[in-house]
C-alpha cells in the first residue's frame, strides 16, 4: 500500500527520513562494509520501528519496550532473510477495571489471531525475498494498517480494497490502458476487475448481514457425564446411566425442568425473529432470511441430541409432563423452520451478486433480467408475502441506481465523445426500458399471487429509486444531443462559424466549445438536492454563452430564407439547418415563412388525393405486391396505409419547421381540416370490417379427401388432352381430371391473416385458427398441386408421344397406385398430427405416414417425369433414326450406323430399367422391319429396272468406257460390281467376248458365269438389308437367356420371307430370259464353227446336182452373212455386252472362202445344166422344125 494521506503524511515521510538516518549511520559506523553479502543489522530495524509505531499506533516509546524482549533479535533475523515475508505489531488491550484508564501493550508476531481486545495491526510486508541492510528501510517495506476492536473486521477491510486495493489498480491499469490501446483485455485485467469488485461485495455482504444470536441449549453437568459414560461403552444412552436416587430428586428435576423454559425462551428467539424489510439492502434480507434457516437448523440438530432426550426421558419418568407434551410447540420451532424454508426458495440462489459486481452497462442489464426472471419464477412458488416482495424490489432498485451510478460515473460522461456518449446513455436508456417492462410483469404476477393466497389487498406500487436519475439521463441526452448539433453546425466542416464570424465578429466553434466546458466542471449525474442546484446553475451559464451564437445564426438563416425563389428553395435550407431547429430561439424566428410552407403542403396534399382517387386496383403498388405475393386486401391497406405516412410526413414537416402550433393559425386550420377529412378516408378500418364479414358468410375450412376427380367440359377436355391429370373417361363430351381438394382461397386467407397480424389488426380467433390450420398443410397442399400438375403434363406427354406408354407403365402405375393410395387420406390428419410431427425426433417423425405420403407422391411424380422426360428424348432420338432408314442411302454402313444409334438407344433403356423393354422392342423391330420390306421392293424393282434396260440403252452407253471395262477385264480375268447412289444403283454390264482358238469359236467367260454373277449381284444388294444386325432387347441381361439363344434370329434374312413371290420371281425370271437371249445370239456365232468343221466335198455331195438347194444354201448364206458382216464389233443385251471383234474377220474370211468355193461349184452346176438345157432346146426346136402345121391340127397333146 502506499503511504497513507492526510495528517499521517508527514509521519510517514519522517519516518522515511529517520529511515534514511539511521541507515546512514550504520553505514558510517562501518556496519555495512563486511566482506561478500552484508547482514542485516537488527537494531536498524529497532531503531525503525520506534521511529514509526508511536506516530502510527498512537503509543508512547516507553510503551513499546515490551516489544523489544529477548525473541525480538530473532524474528527481525528470520523476517530479514529469505524464509520470512511479513511481521505483525500487534496493539493488545489489557484487562481492567472498566473505571480506570485503559493501558496497552504491544506484541511483535509472525502469526494474527484475532480476539476482541486487539485494537489494531501493523502488517510490515517484505517487497524483495531479503532485506538489504544498505538499502532503506522505506522502500523495502509495505506497511498496512488493520484496525481491530470491533465486532467484524468487515468494515474495515471493505474500507482496504475499496479506498485502497481496488482505485490503486485501476489508476496503474487506467494510465497503462491509455498507452497500450486496450490490450488489457487479452492479459485478464477485466477478470481482476470483476474478481476485485465480488470481493468488495462479499465484504460488503458480511458486514451487512443481521447476525443471528447462536443458541446453545444447557445440558446439566449429569447428564452430560451419562451420555459420555455410554459412548464410551459404546451402547445407547438410556435413563439405567444416572444415578436411580437422582431420577426421583426434586432438585435434579427442577434443574432439568429450569433448563427445559430457558431452552424454550432462547429458541423463541431465533423463531420469532424478524426484520423490517424497508430499511437496508436486499442482500441484508436475502442474507437474514438464509442465516435463519442454518440456525433453525442449527436448533433442530442439537434437540435430536442424545443429552437433550436423556433429559426430556428424565422429565417423563418423573411424571412430569408439563414440561415435555407442549415443548415443541411452545418453541414454534416447526412452523417457523417450515416458513423459512418455503421464503428461502425465493432466497436460495438469488443472482443479486450479478447486479452488485456488474462493471459495465452490459452486466447490469443481463443482472436485470436474471433478478426479476428469478422472482417472478420463485414468487410463483414460494409464499414469500407480497408485503415483503414490494419493499425488497425498491431495495434492488436503490442497489440497480447505486452500480448504474458507479458505472456511468467511471466513464466521465462529460468529457466522453459524442458517440460514445450517445451509446452509453443508450444503453442505460435500455436498461431503464428493461427495468419498467420486468417491474410490469412483476406486477402482474404480484397481484395474481396476492389474489390466490387471500391476502389483504394492498396497492401494487414500486416506488423506483432510479427515477431521478432515469430522468437525468434522458435529459441529458437531448441536451447532449442539441449541443453536438449546435457544435456540428458551427464546426469548420460546415462552414457556418466562418460566415458568421465575418458578420458578427465571434468565433461560434470557440464559443460553443467554452460553453460545454462549464458543464464538465459539475458532476452531471448528481440527482440530489444540491447537484440538480449545481446543474441548473451550470446549464444557465451555458444558455447564456450559446445565446450569442443562436443570435448570429438566425440573422445568417433569416438572410438565407429571405433569398429563397420558391418553397422548395426554403426546404432545402430547412433541411440544411434542420438540426438547428430544436432551439427554440431558432425556431421561433422562421415563423414568418409558414404561409408559403403550407401552400407548398397543400399541393404535395393535392398529389396524394390524385393518387388515392386512381383507386388501389388500378395503381403499379397493384402489380407490385403481386409480384411480391401480397393479398389484395392486406395489399390494399399498406397502400392507404402508405399514403397516411406520406401526408403524416408532409405535416410533420411543416410542424417540424415551423413549431408546434401552426395549426392554430387560419390558413393552417384549414389544411389540418383537410389532412383529417382525407385520414378519415384514408382508414382502412371499413376495408378490413369487409373482409371479416366476408370471410365469416362463407364456409371455409381445411377439410375433405386430399383429392378430388374433377369433370371437364368439353372444351376443357380438349385443352387439357385426352389424359389430362387422370385420364379420360365419361360420357357427354367431357372428361375427368385428377385435383387438389384444397380452396385456393384458404392460401389467401392465411396470407391475409399473417400480413394482417403483422399490420397489427385484431383477427378472430376462429378466423386466426382456420388460417393457422391453413398455414399448416399450406406446404403440403402446394406440394400436391405441384405434383398433380406435373403429373397431369407428364401423362399428356405421354399421350403426345405415341409409343412410349409401354416404357413408362411401370412407373405410371405406381403414380397411379400412390393416387389410389391418398384418395382415402384427408386433410384432417395433416391438421391434427402437424404438431407432434414438428416436435417429435428424427425416428418419431417417419410414422406420420400422411406427410410421408406427399413426399413418396411428389417423388415418385418424380421419377415419373424425369423418366418420361429422359424416353422421350431417347424415343425422338430412335424415330428419326427410324425415319432415317427409309431414306438414307442404301448402304451397309448407313445402315449400321442408323441401327447402332437406335441399338445404343435401347441399351441405355435397358440400363435405366425400363419395363416392358422387350415388348417395346419387338415392335420397333416390327416397325425397322415394314421399312426395310419396302427398301427391299424398292432395291428389288430398281434392281429389274437397271438389269431390265434396253440393248438401246446398252448401245447408248459411253463405247470407251466398254472397251476400258473390256481392257481391266482382258488385263484381271474379273468382273468388278460397283453401286452409284446418286438417285438410284446402277448395274454394270458383264463383257462377254467370243473367241477362236486351235480353229474352235467359244464363248469367253461362259454364259453360266454372267447367271452366276448376276445372282451375286442381287444378293449382295439384297443382303445390304438382310445381313443387318437386328435390335436386341436385353444386351445388358447376363446368361438369362442362354438357353434360346441359338432361336433368336439375329439378322434380317426372314424379311425375304415376307416378300410376295412375284417380287422375288421377278429377277431371276430376267436373268433366265437375258440368259436365253444371250444363248440365241451366241449359237449364231457358234454355228461358223462348223466352217472349220465341215468338208467341202462333205457339203458338195449332200447338196448334189440340185440347182434349188445350191441356190437355197447360197441364199441362207448371204443372211447369215449379216451376223458378223457388219461394221460393229459387239452386240448389247442391256447388262451383258458380247463383244465379237476378235473372231469377225476369220469368220469373214473363212466365211468368203466358203462361200466362194460353193459358188464356183454352183457356177460350174449352173453352167452343165445350162448346157443340157440348151442341148434340149435346140434338139426340141430341131424336131418341131422337121414336122408341119397340119400335122400338128386335131392333136389331142403335144410334149416339147
Amino acid at each position: 500500500m502506499s503511504t497513507p494521506e492526510g495528517p499521517l503524511a508527514p509521519l510517514a515521510s519522517a519516518t522515511n527520513g529517520l529511515a534514511h538516518e539511521v541507515n546512514g549511520s550504520a553505514s558510517a559506523n562501518g556496519n555495512g562494509a563486511v566482506d561478500g553479502a552484508p547482514s542485516f543489522d537488527t537494531t536498524l530495524f529497532h531503531q525503525y520501528l520506534s521511529a514509526l509505531l508511536p506516530p502510527v499506533l498512537g503509543a508512547l516509546p516507553t510503551e513499546l519496550d515490551s516489544l523489544f524482549e529477548d525473541e525480538f533479535d530473532e524474528r527481525v533475523a528470520r523476517f530479514a532473510a529469505e524464509g520470512g515475508g511479513v511481521l505483525y505489531v500487534v496493539k493488545v488491550k489489557d484487562e481492567g477495571e472498566e473505571e480506570a484508564p485503559p493501558t496497552y501493550s504491544y506484541r511483535l508476531v509472525t502469526q494474527l489471531s484475532y480476539s476482541p481486545s486487539t485494537v489494531t495491526s501493523l502488517a510490515l510486508i517484505k517487497r524483495n525475498p531479503t532485506l538489504d541492510p544498505v538499502t532503506p528501510l522505506a522502500s523495502q517495506l509495505h506497511i498496512l494498517n488493520l484496525f481491530g476492536g470491533e465486532e467484524t473486521p468487515y468494515e474495515s477491510l471493505h474500507s482496504v480494497v475499496s479506498f485502497g486495493v481496488k482505485p490503486w489498480f485501476d489508476a496503474f491499469v487506467g494510465a497503462r490502458g491509455g498507452n497500450k490501446d486496450g490490450g488489457d483485455s487479452k492479459m485478464g485485467i477485466p477478470m481482476t476487475k470483476k474478481k476485485f469488485a465480488e470481493l468488495e461485495l462479499s465484504l460488503l455482504h458480511l458486514q451487512q448481514n443481521v447476525e443471528i444470536p447462536e443458541t446453545h441449549l444447557i445440558i446439566h453437568p449429569v447428564i452430560q457425564r451419562a451420555v459420555e459414560q455410554a459412548h464410551a461403552s459404546g451402547v445407547r444412552p438410556n435413563l439405567s446411566h444416572i444415578p436411580a436416587k437422582l431420577l426421583n430428586d426434586s432438585t435434579f428435576l427442577n434443574t432439568l425442568h429450569g433448563h427445559v423454559n430457558s431452552w424454550i425462551k432462547s429458541i423463541q428467539a431465533v423463531t420469532k425473529l424478524s426484520r423490517d424489510v424497508s430499511s437496508g439492502t436486499a442482500s441484508q434480507e436475502i442474507n437474514f432470511w438464509l442465516s435463519l434457516e442454518r440456525a433453525l437448523e442449527g436448533i433442530e440438530t442439537q434437540l435430536r441430541s442424545d443429552e437433550v432426550n436423556m433429559v426430556m426421558d428424565c422429565l417423563r419418568n418423573a411424571k412430569r409432563f408439563l414440561a415435555t407434551v407442549s415443548f415443541i410447540a411452545d418453541t414454534g420451532l416447526k412452523a417457523s423452520t417450515e416458513l423459512v424454508h418455503k421464503y428461502n426458495l425465493l432466497m436460495k440462489d438469488f443472482p443479486l451478486n450479478e447486479l452488485l459486481s456488474a462493471t459495465d452497462l452490459d452486466k447490469i442489464q443481463e443482472a436485470i433480467v436474471f433478478i426479476f426472471g428469478h422472482i417472478i419464477r420463485k414468487l410463483k412458488l414460494s409464499p414469500y408475502p407480497i408485503r415483503r416482495a414490494l419493499p425488497l424490489v425498491e431495495a434492488i432498485s436503490r442497489d440497480f441506481n447505486d452500480q448504474l451510478l458507479r458505472v456511468l460515473t467511471s466513464h466521465r460522461l462529460a468529457y466522453q465523445p459524442y458517440d460514445n456518449f450517445d451509446r452509453l446513455l443508450g444503453q442505460a436508456m435500455g436498461i431503464f426500458r428493461t427495468w419498467d417492462d420486468h417491474i410490469k410483469e412483476f406486477t402482474n404476477v404480484a397481484r395474481d399471487a396476492m389474489r390466490k393466497r387471500l391476502e389483504k389487498f394492498i396497492p401494487i406500487k414500486v416506488n423506483s429509486a432510479h427515477a431521478k436519475l432515469q430522468e437525468r439521463c434522458r435529459y441529458l441526452r437531448d441536451w447532449r444531443k442539441q449541443h453536438e448539433q449546435l457544435a456540428v453546425m458551427t464546426g469548420p466542416t460546415k462552414g457556418l462559424g466562418t460566415m458568421v464570424k465575418e458578420v458578427g465578429g465571434i468565433d461560434m466553434e470557440e464559443e460553443v466549445k467554452e460553453a460545454y466546458e462549464v458543464i464538465k466542471r459539475i458532476d452531471v449525474l448528481d440527482v440530489s438536492v444540491e447537484g440538480t442546484e449545481i446543474w441548473v446553475t451550470a446549464e444557465n451559464a451555458y444558455n447564456e454563452r450559446v445565446a450569442r451564437v443562436e443570435n448570429q445564426i438566425i440573422a445568417r438563416l433569416r438572410d438565407r430564407l429571405g433569398t429563397a425563389r420558391n418553397a422548395n428553395e426554403m426546404f432545402r435550407v430547412f433541411s440544411k439547418f434542420n438540426a438547428l431547429f430544436v432551439r427554440p430561439k431558432i425556431r421561433g424566428a422562421i415563423q414568418e415563412y409558414q404561409t408559403q410552407l403550407i401552400d407548398s403542403v397543400k399541393e404535395d396534399i393535392k398529389r396524394l388525393h390524385d393518387k388515392f382517387k386512381t383507386q388501389y386496383r388500378y395503381s403499379e403498388a397493384y402489380h407490385m405486391s403481386q409480384m411480391r405475393d401480397l393479398p389484395p386486401i392486406a395489399g390494399a391497406i399498406i397502400w392507404a396505409r402508405q399514403i397516411e405516412r406520406q401526408l403524416l410526413t408532409y405535416m410533420k414537416r411543416v410542424e417540424d419547421v415551423l413549431g408546434k402550433g401552426w395549426e392554430l393559425y387560419a390558413e393552417g386550420q384549414k389544411l389540418q381540416s383537410e389532412s383529417t377529412a382525407f385520414r378519415k378516408k384514408l382508414d382502412t378500418r371499413p376495408v378490413y370490417d369487409a373482409w371479416l364479414h366476408d370471410i365469416n358468410r362463407r364456409d371455409m375450412g381445411v377439410n375433405g379427401r386430399l383429392f378430388e376427380i374433377v369433370r371437364l367440359r368439353g372444351s376443357q377436355a380438349q385443352a387439357n388432352g385426352a389424359g389430362g391429370s387422370g385420364g379420360a373417361g365419361g360420357g357427354g363430351g367431357g372428361g375427368y381430371q385428377l385435383a387438389v381438394n384444397f380452396d385456393p382461397q384458404i392460401i389467401t386467407l392465411f396470407k391475409e391473416v399473417r400480413n394482417l397480424l403483422w399490420l397489427n389488426f385484431q383477427v378472430p380467433h376462429a378466423i386466426t385458427n382456420m388460417a393457422k390450420d391453413a398455414k399448416r398443410v399450406y406446404p403440403h397442399a402446394v406440394s400436391l398441386m405441384e405434383t398433380v400438375r406435373t403429373y397431369g403434363q407428364t401423362l399428356d406427354l405421354v399421350e403426345n408421344n405415341r409409343g412410349i406408354e409401354w416404357l413408362v407403365a411401370e412407373y405410371r402405375n405406381d403414380a397411379q397406385r400412390m393416387v389410389s393410395k391418398g384418395m382415402n387420406i384427408r386433410w384432417d390428419y395433416f391438421v391434427n398430427q402437424y404438431d407432434t410431427a414438428r416436435y417429435v425426433g428424427a425416428e418419431g417423425r417417419a410414422d406420420n405416414r400422411h406427410i410421408q405420403f406427399v413426399r413418396e407422391f411428389a417423388s415418385v411424380v418424380s421419377v415419373l417425369q424425369d423418366k418420361t422426360n429422359n424416353v422421350i428424348d431417347l424415343y425422338r432420338d430412335i424415330t428419326r433414326a427410324v425415319e432415317d432408314l427409309g431414306t438414307c442411302a442404301f448402304s451397309t454402313e448407313a445402315f449400321a450406323e442408323l441401327l447402332a444409334r437406335i441399338q445404343a438407344a435401347i441399351d441405355r433403356l435397358n440400363l435405366e430399367g425400363y419395363a416392358n423393354l422387350d415388348h417395346w422392342v419387338a415392335s420397333l423391330d416390327k416397325r425397322i422391319e415394314d421399312i426395310f420390306l419396302q427398301r427391299l421392293t424398292q432395291i428389288i424393282e430398281t434392281w429389274c429396272s437397271e438389269f431390265d434396260r434396253g440393248a438401246d440403252d446398252g448401245d447408248r452407253r459411253d463405247a470407251l468406257a466398254l472397251r476400258d471395262m473390256t481392257n481391266k477385264r482382258k488385263a484381271g480375268k474379273g468382273v468388278k460390281e460397283e453401286k452409284f447412289v446418286e438417285g438410284s444403283l446402277t448395274v454394270k454390264p458383264i463383257v462377254h467376248e467370243i473367241r477362236i482358238q486351235n480353229q474352235v469359236i467359244f464363248l469367253d467367260p461362259p454364259i453360266e458365269y454372267a447367271r452366276s454373277t448376276w445372282i451375286k449381284q442381287l444378293h449382295d444388294w439384297l443382303g445390304v438389308v438382310c445381313r443387318l444386325r437386328r435390335i436386341q432387347s436385353s444386351r445388358y441381361e447376363i446368361g438369362l437367356q442362354m438357353q434360346v439363344t441359338a432361336a433368336v434370329e439375329t439378322t434380317y434374312t426372314s424379311l425375304l420371307t415376307q416378300l410376295p413371290d412375284e417380287i422375288l420371281q421377278r429377277p431371276f425370271s430376267l436373268i433366265d430370259q437375258k440368259v436365253r437371249e444371250l444363248k440365241e445370239y451366241v449359237a449364231k456365232w457358234l454355228q461358223f464353227q462348223s466352217l472349220w468343221d465341215l468338208e467341202a466335198e462333205y457339203v458338195f455331195n449332200r447338196l448334189g446336182d440340185s440347182l434349188a438347194h445350191w441356190q437355197q444354201l447360197l441364199t441362207e448364206i448371204k443372211k447369215a452373212r449379216s451376223t458378223f458382216d457388219t461394221s460393229e464389233t459387239q452386240k448389247g443385251f442391256g447388262v451383258c455386252v458380247v463383244d465379237y471383234e476378235q473372231v469377225q474377220a476369220r469368220v469373214n474370211a473363212k466365211y468368203d472362202a466358203w462361200q466362194r468355193d460353193i459358188l464356183s461349184r454352183f457356177g460350174v452346176k449352173l453352167g452343165n445344166a445350162m448346157k443340157d438345157m440348151h442341148a434340149s432346146i435346140l434338139k426340141a426346136r430341131n424336131e418341131l422344125e422337121h414336122h408341119s402345121i397340119e400335122g400338128l391340127v386335131g392333136a389331142t397333146a403335144r410334149r416339147f
